[in-house]
């Protein structure tokens, strides 16, 4: 700590000395120096066959520099006589147990046929992959060593915006390279199974899978991600959360594979016009937008634009975070879920299956029928029929037929199936032009089914 006494020069120089040692920072070397030695570097080997168009990149190289495609001295070859081609990879990754347990990225070891394990002090090993996890880009490896050096994990709950961290690894191949920042946002909702700590730690390509290391010398995350629009680093960089990645890892290690709880709803956020004319106290919960058929919801009796407000009493802010928690629960776990529907609350028992591969969406378009009469909100539908209504796994609902004015400018759309109007079931054109019509001059919500899924739409008429 620097001290001055005296009105001088010195005390001149010391007030700038003060100011230097602001601006330069905090100190690392000594946590590199601790840290460093269990950082890896990966490279992976992947055979590909060397087909006609496969070096695309070259090409399109070549004819950015020439103007013109790269010449082919021979005609593609037969695929039983085509050769083939090493494509090479490189990533970073952290030694967690003395007896050889890496963690690193799922992308990184991702299609690999060989994958090798360079050490800080220059020893290779190959190295076997023992489960990956692409949902949340999660890998571990194993290789056949002892007495290795390992990185402490810490609590990724507790780190704080603001708070210095350093990254270690391999960008552009350069092998325990550090960079540092501090972390933007501790929990950037991103919409996947994780939300992701965000830093402005200087992160490029052969960083992933590298450690994020708080001033402690704790592993925070692994790094994973990067915002660009270049391919290189613009600033923003996103790191798994240790504490996800360790019990990503751990069934990983037991199993081989991550297994996982499902609803069966597809979700979409809760906005605070939505949640007025619904009648929420704030915006929270999780929009059900469609419902799957034959899923855990559908059996349990959950329906195209309820809103889940809670998971086994914890409260839903978002629909991600209820993803999250379906994701974190065994399959055959009976839940109680919290939904909103009608205007009112309920307690609705869910027993969940296990989350797969996605699958996609049926789709179904309706049929037309009668006419009626058009309304404030401007918009005329239609009646379902009821092979409509089975199609579509509907109980109500109408067809829009034409829109203007208000519903024009909410974006709905002919063919669009209005299944409710201010939480209400619309059973017919007749009675939606009904319920319409008592709504007075106030905003309405629709629950509108497009294609496959659900969405809430607020119509605003005009005065």
């Amino acid at each position: 700590m620097t001290s001055c006494r005296y009105a001088s020069p010195l005390l001149f120089a010391c007030v700038l000395g003060a100011a230097h040692a602001a601006e330069v920072g905090p100190d690392f070397s000594a946590l590199v120096e601790k840290a460093g030695p269990a950082v890896v570097n990966i490279r992976t080997t992947r055979k590909v066959a060397e087909r006609d168009g496969d070096d695309a990149e070259t090409r399109e190289l070549f004819r950015r520099f020439f103007g013109e495609p790269l010449p082919r001295d021979h005609p593609p070859l037969p695929p039983d006589e085509t050769p083939e081609r090493v494509r090479r990879g490189v990533g970073s990754g952290f030694i967690v147990s003395r007896d050889g347990e890496v963690l690193t990225n799922a992308h990184v070891v991702d299609g690999a046929d060989e994958v090798f394990v360079k050490l800080a002090d220059r020893r290779e090993f190959k190295a076997r992959v023992v489960g990956t996890d692409r949902r949340t880009d999660v890998a571990v490896l194993k290789i056949a060593a002892a007495g290795l050096p390992t990185l402490t994990t810490g609590d990724s709950g507790n780190t704080k915006a603001g708070e210095w961290v350093i990254a270690i690894g391999s960008p552009f191949d350069l092998d325990n390279t550090v960079t540092a920042g501090i972390v933007s946002a501790r929990a950037r909702e991103t919409g996947d199974f994780l939300p992701l700590i965000q830093t402005d730690v200087p992160v490029n390509p052969g960083n992933s899978g590298g450690p994020l290391i708080n001033l402690r010398g704790e592993v925070v995350g692994i790094n994973s991600q990067i915002y660009s629009r270049s391919g290189g680093f613009m600033g923003i960089s996103f790191a798994i959360p240790i504490a996800d990645a360790l019990r990503v890892a751990g069934q990983l290690k037991g199993t081989g594979h991550v297994t996982r709880g499902r609803l069966g709803v597809y979700l979409t956020d809760v906005d605070r016009d939505v949640a007025d004319a619904l009648g929420l106290a704030r915006t929270q919960g999780g929009f059900v937008g469609r419902v799957e058929r034959g899923g855990p919801a559908e059996r349990a009796g959950l329906r195209d634009g309820d809103i889940i407000m809670a998971f086994n009493g914890a409260v839903v802010e978002r629909s991600a975070q209820l993803r999250r928690l379906a994701a974190d629960t065994r399959p055959g776990t009976t839940v109680d879920l919290t939904v909103w529907r009608n205007g009112a609350a309920r307690h609705i028992d869910v027993t969940l299956a296990e989350l797969e591969a996605e699958r996609p969406a049926p789709k179904a378009q309706p049929k037309a029928a009668p006419a009626a009469p058009g309304s404030r909100l401007g918009v005329s539908v239609l009646d379902l029929t009821a092979a409509q209504k089975a199609e579509l796994g509907a109980r109500t609902g109408v067809v829009v037929d034409k829109v203007d004015g208000a519903a024009q400018q909410a974006g709905l759309r002919p063919g669009d199936i209005i299944l409710a109007l201010d939480n209400a079931d619309v059973a017919s054109a007749a009675a939606f032009a009904q319920q319409a019509g008592k709504a007075a001059d106030k905003s309405s919500v629709l629950l509108v089914r497009r294609g496959d899924t659900s969405q809430l739409m607020l119509l605003r008429p005009a005065p």
